[in-house]
């Protein structure tokens, strides 16, 4: 196996969870921060996933789409001077437990809507909110606290999330993945200064919006480069 050729045949590196501060009250970084980092790392794309948990019903309706997608237009006003293209994402926690939810291929007008299920549970979620463009992910499904998702409310689960703080039991939820024949994501989980990075997408095509970024999952043809070290997801 000729890993330069694979690796110049997928060349576009891509972060698919980060957060960052104040949007998101566990991160550490601020948006413009976050993408210097991720410049430095040669990313291409950083998709922004803030939480959007029960406490944002308590906002109010007026400001919260605002005050939510505040962090992201920061983060992509930056990234155009540093070279990385950023990219909406949300990673939603529902009321019925302490489950997390990537979700991929929206838009800043799909806010509001997803806020509105945030009471109502993944599986009216998936229902509603479901389409031929995006794709929802259980995020981190071994984690400590979490319970398995329904399969038919999930196109997939985030298997490789390199969060250096907790324990995502990623040798499990690969083969959780593979049993059931699920869509794989990864990601740094980027919280905190320092670890920008660790694990990031390698893709032939740079994508360019959040339905690209769940294209390119639903192909199953992408890589991940974690720490420098490559995994086939897929086995091929």
């Amino acid at each position: 196996m000729d890993i330069t050729n694979i690796l110049n045949e997928y060349k576009f590196r891509t972060e698919l969870h980060a957060h960052t501060s104040p949007v998101s009250r566990c991160g550490k970084i601020s948006p413009e921060e976050m993408v210097e980092r991720y410049s430095e790392a040669g990313a291409d794309c950083v998709v922004v996933t803030n939480h959007l948990n029960p406490d944002w019903l308590a906002k109010s309706a007026d400001t919260r789409v605002e005050e939510y997608l505040s962090d992201y237009y920061r983060a992509l006003e930056t990234g155009k001077r540093f070279g990385v293209h950023v990219i909406l994402g949300v990673e939603v926690r529902f009321c019925e437990n302490d489950n997390d939810y990537l979700v991929y291929g929206v838009e800043p007008s799909d806010i509001e809507k997803i806020i509105s299920y945030i009471d109502k549970g993944i599986s009216e979620f998936y229902r509603g909110f479901k389409n031929d463009k995006n794709i929802i992910l259980q995020a981190h499904p071994f984690r400590k606290n979490m319970v398995l998702a329904p399969l038919d409310s999930i196109d997939g689960v985030e298997t490789f999330n390199c969060h250096p703080v907790h324990n995502s039991k990623v040798a499990v939820a690969a083969r959780y993945a593979r049993d059931n024949r699920l869509t794989v994501s990864g990601g740094t989980d980027y919280h905190d200064p320092g670890d920008h990075g660790l694990c990031m997408m390698r893709s032939k095509k740079k994508p360019e919006t959040s339905y690209d970024i769940a294209e390119i999952l639903k192909s199953h043809d992408y890589l991940f480069d974690i720490a420098g070290s490559i995994v086939f997801p897929y086995g091929y």
